[in-house]
């Protein structure tokens, strides 16, 4: 299963990123082969509709899951429109997220905002 999450830098040490539209790359790892890869996010910098285009971004990506700090309500429901699971990260570490995911001890993520718009 590959799944992403939202980081601040290429790195494992980057730490996750606190907003999901906003995040400067993701990180795409495979529970199976253990492998991860990283992925600039293009609509960091928008000026508007930067989870719409973050959700599309993680679509494309074709990952089963996002682990994510938190989810705006437009992003949410392109994700949820591509089956993506959405799993609420624990803390700032992202082999910790990662090992949390893999023995299911991340909770879903139901808590979706509002978002933040024209915070571009």
């Amino acid at each position: 299963m590959k799944v992403a999450m939202p980081v601040g830098g290429k790195s494992m040490d980057a730490g996750v990123y606190q907003s999901f539209g906003r995040a400067p790359y993701y990180i795409v790892y495979d529970t199976q082969t253990k492998e991860s890869t990283f992925t600039d996010n293009q609509a960091a910098s928008s000026q508007g509709g930067a989870g719409i285009k973050a959700a599309q971004t993680v679509v494309d990506l074709q990952v089963s899951a996002l682990l994510t700090p938190q989810c705006g309500e437009n992003a949410a429901s392109v994700l949820n429109a591509a089956n993506i699971a959405l799993y609420k990260t624990s803390g700032t570490s992202i082999q910790e997220n990662l090992d949390a995911f893999v023995a299911e001890r991340l909770p879903a993520l139901y808590e979706i905002h509002g978002g933040f718009h024209q915070h571009g």
